[in-house]
């Protein structure tokens, strides 16, 4: 049984910044590449960042310079840093783990239940 789980969610002002952090626990030989989406109401679930095992990340290009992500590996926590953030980053934050319960098992995409994310004035 793997777990995820979010927080850091809120609300904030243009311009403002949040901490998201996700925590994967349970029965976890290894967790590969993690990464943040997000969905907003009526649109489809989006790629944020996300970050390899070894710690190379990738970003949509609309929060470039703005979020920062990275992991701990030995806390297995994940963290996005969001800076200057805009109305249209208002969305629930989903973080994403890929994770292998065994050494020589299969690897799984396990998902937290989302923390919302509004920005306004």
């Amino acid at each position: 049984q793997v777990q995820v789980v979010e927080s850091g969610g809120g609300l904030v002002q243009p311009g403002g910044s949040l901490r998201l952090s996700c925590v994967v626990s349970g029965s976890i030989f290894s967790i590969g590449t993690m990464g943040w989406y997000r969905q907003a109401p009526g649109k489809e679930r989006e790629l944020v960042a996300s970050i390899t095992s070894t710690g190379r990340p990738n970003y949509a290009d609309s929060v470039k310079g703005r979020f920062t992500i990275s992991r701990d590996n030995a806390k297995k926590t994940l963290y996005l840093q969001m800076n200057s953030l805009k109305p249209e980053d208002t969305a629930v934050y989903y973080c994403n783990a890929v994770v292998a319960v065994s050494r020589f098992g299969s690897e799984y995409n396990y998902w937290g239940q989302g923390t919302q994310v509004t920005v306004s004035s």
